[in-house]
């Protein structure tokens, strides 16, 4: 990714042409391919922010920060990188929760914020947005992301966007940089070339990490591998068809990874997330003597609230972060090069049988036009809407765990903050997904409770004219707390939100009470190109998707 410096004649010599901070920071995003950038202005950032507008990425303008940084994830996902960039302290702490659930998903955002100038710092004024100190904003962003810098200095400047940048790039998280507003046209001191460090993998560690995985394979019983949202990150994914398909061995997926392969495969299970999913995957699952993890961070909403049960010493454990082989620990080996390894070794594991119980049995959907609508219809009816050129993007609650039953079709087409659970995440993200991917078309599916809270961005969608189908759970309030703990602090008003068209001068809204509503919606949605589409879905506050009643059913014999 080499950054060409621009070069000037003087004197009949070709001299070359020192770039500025800001510009630099700007051809680097570039060169990594990236082509929108999301957030607010502000004062000190109005510079760079002038730069941005001058050269080929798109600024996406969000209506809120934390907006912003959600549609900046969502884009990564899709993407590879996002980025996100806003001003000093009242932007940059505003983006703080969904760049933590980017650091927590493993999800590369870039949040770039201005900063005060280096000059209009001294004697230590209490200038606007400053918080406790200068540096705060860097201090508490340093422990969200996995490498920050504060670009002060022309002689280090360079060196820490590559460093950054390339931190980002390699462990698939967050990283932050800070733009004093005089150093945005600071020149280099000298010519610099990126500098890029790969992460290489000690050479005799993968091979004998790889020699007891071959022998733990080749010597069981009953393997079965588990594909995580790692395999999305690094573009595994057919490396993990690959491995399955050469050696037969039965795959399903996390929560978080859900959609990391076709499931319509003919190997894959299902969600395998304790008592949430099936029963027959979580049995299968548990009943293997070699469960092979890829990729795969076993969260609690992974575990399905750890109601799942795989013993270590039956495991073979690899993530970016650390490989463990049943209870011996391996170091220095990278992701890409064990499960590429995996595909290459000489495995001939039995071939296990997927009994007819274990996959997901297809059933038509019959339209029942006068009764209400559930969440257990509404799911069955979601699933038959699917196609391959639709993405979901689920928030959380029982938007999530209902969505857990829906077959995607293609490898990477399900997105959610299925660990950090952040409500408010999908109406930004699926922002961010269309701005990387016009062609997928978004079916985003949402609590009221977390529209309420981010639904405005739909205005950033209509300007941009976008046209994701958006379905609004209306059960008026908070119904996974419901069913955790009932109170009337789990209520919230009930909004008119087919009506959101009205306001915001665009798009189409429909109210929905029984399933022949929902099908006339649905049609018309499928039917309008030009902008988003609002389904206000009237549930029962009580009425809980199949995936949770699963869950409380197997919760109730434990306890």
């Amino acid at each position: 990714m080499a950054t060409k410096v621009a070069t000037q004649k003087k004197n009949g010599k070709a001299t070359e042409s020192l770039p500025t901070i800001g510009g630099y920071l700007i051809q680097r995003l570039q060169d990594y391919g990236l082509k929108h950038i999301f957030g607010i202005p502000g004062d000190f950032v109005l510079q760079f922010y002038n730069m941005l507008e001058e050269s080929p990425i798109e600024v996406i303008g969000a209506t809120r920060e934390d907006c912003a940084g959600f549609a900046a994830d969502g884009y990564a996902r899709v993407h590879g990188l996002g980025a996100v960039c806003v001003t000093y302290c009242v932007g940059g702490l505003s983006t703080c929760n969904s760049i933590a659930g980017a650091f927590a998903e493993k999800s590369p955002v870039i949040v770039i914020s201005g900063a005060p100038g280096m000059e209009e710092r001294v004697a230590d004024p209490l200038l606007h947005h400053r918080v406790k100190d200068f540096n705060t904003q860097h201090e508490v962003f340093d422990k969200i992301t996995i490498a920050s810098a504060s670009l002060e200095d022309p002689l280090t400047a360079f060196r820490e966007i590559d460093r950054c940048l390339a931190a980002a790039v390699h462990y698939k998280r967050p990283v932050y940089l800070e733009l004093p507003r005089d150093r945005v046209q600071t020149k280099a001191l000298f010519p610099h070339e990126p500098q890029e460090d790969k992460l290489k993998s000690h050479k005799h560690a993968l091979a004998e990490s790889l020699a007891e995985a071959e022998a733990m394979i080749n010597g069981c019983k009953k393997p079965v591998i588990i594909a995580g949202v790692e395999m999305h990150r690094f573009a595994l994914q057919q490396e993990v068809i690959k491995l399955a398909e050469k050696t037969e061995i039965p795959m399903c997926a996390t929560l978080l990874g859900k959609s990391v392969v076709s499931e319509k495969h003919p190997l894959y299970l299902g969600i395998y997330e304790g008592a949430m999913g099936r029963d027959s995957v979580r049995k299968y699952v548990e009943d293997s003597d070699c469960v092979i993890l890829l990729g795969t961070f076993m969260t609690d909403i992974n575990l399905g609230i750890f109601t799942a049960h795989i013993d270590p010493g039956q495991c073979i454990y690899i993530t970016s972060e650390g490989l463990r082989i049943r209870h011996h620990h391996y170091r220095d080996v990278q992701l890409k090069d064990f499960v590429k390894g995996l595909v290459k070794a000489d495995l001939k594991p039995p071939r296990r049988e997927i009994p007819d119980n274990v996959r997901p049995m297809e059933k038509t959907f019959e339209l029942q036009p006068d009764e209400k609508i559930t969440q257990r219809r509404l799911f069955a009816r979601i699933n038959e809407l699917l196609d391959e050129n639709m993405v979901v993007v689920a928030d959380i609650g029982d938007s999530l765990f209902g969505a857990s039953d829906l077959t995607i079709y293609r490898r990477s087409e399900f997105l959610s903050p299925a660990y950090y659970t952040s409500m408010g995440f999908a109406i930004p993200a699926a922002l961010g997904v269309q701005c990387a991917n016009r062609n997928l078309r978004p079916l985003v599916i949402v609590g009221d409770g977390a529209f309420q809270m981010t639904c405005l961005e739909l205005s950033t969608i209509l300007r941009h004219e976008f046209n994701p189908i958006v379905l609004v759970l209306n059960n008026k309030g908070y119904g996974t707390e419901r069913f955790l703990h009932e109170g009337p602090f789990n209520d919230i008003p009930n909004w008119e939100y087919h009506r959101m068209p009205d306001l915001l001068g665009g798009g189409w809204g429909f109210e929905v009470h029984t399933e022949g509503d929902l099908d006339k919606a649905l049609h018309a949605a499928m039917a309008n190109k030009d902008a988003f589409s609002l389904l206000n879905i009237h549930l029962e506050p009580l009425d809980v998707s199949p995936a949770l009643t699963r869950l409380a059913e197997r919760l109730s014999k434990r306890l």
